[in-house]
């Protein structure tokens, strides 16, 4: 189940490809710990990574529609916005130590679902706006 970066997940924009791959790269990660058993103890390494990457990776993206002008900010906010509700949602949950093999398995999925539609749809818009 390994998330493979590839050039069509490329967006033109270097700060913000290599931020999208460094999640590739801990997710990855997440992934091969559970194919060797320590997915649990793992998964709270990835979690801290997550978390800080919400805030530094949109912010980042944030910054640039800002300062650009894009005019779809809004939109591409509110999908930020949204997937932070969701992981503090699934932070919670894993904080409170309800963390089973399932609960990080959903983690990877949604996070690997979540960043390939929001990279090839949305990332992609902005990095065309950014590269004109």
């Amino acid at each position: 189940m390994p998330i493979e970066w590839n050039e069509d997940l490329k967006v033109g924009v270097e700060e913000i490809d290599e931020q999208h791959r460094e999640l590739f790269r801990r997710v990855n990660d997440l992934a091969e710990a559970m194919w060797d058993g320590k997915g649990k103890e793992e998964s709270g390494k990835v979690m801290d990574f997550l978390g800080d990457y919400v805030v530094t990776h949109f912010a980042t993206e944030e910054r640039h529609m800002s300062s650009q002008g894009y005019p779809d900010y809004a939109a591409h906010k509110r999908l930020h916005d949204r997937f932070v509700e969701d992981f503090y949602t699934l932070r919670s949950q894993f904080d409170s130590g309800e963390v089973t093999s399932s609960m990080v398995i959903r983690i990877l999925d949604e996070t690997c679902e979540w960043l390939k539609s929001h990279i090839k749809g949305t990332d992609k818009k902005l990095g065309s706006f950014l590269n004109r």
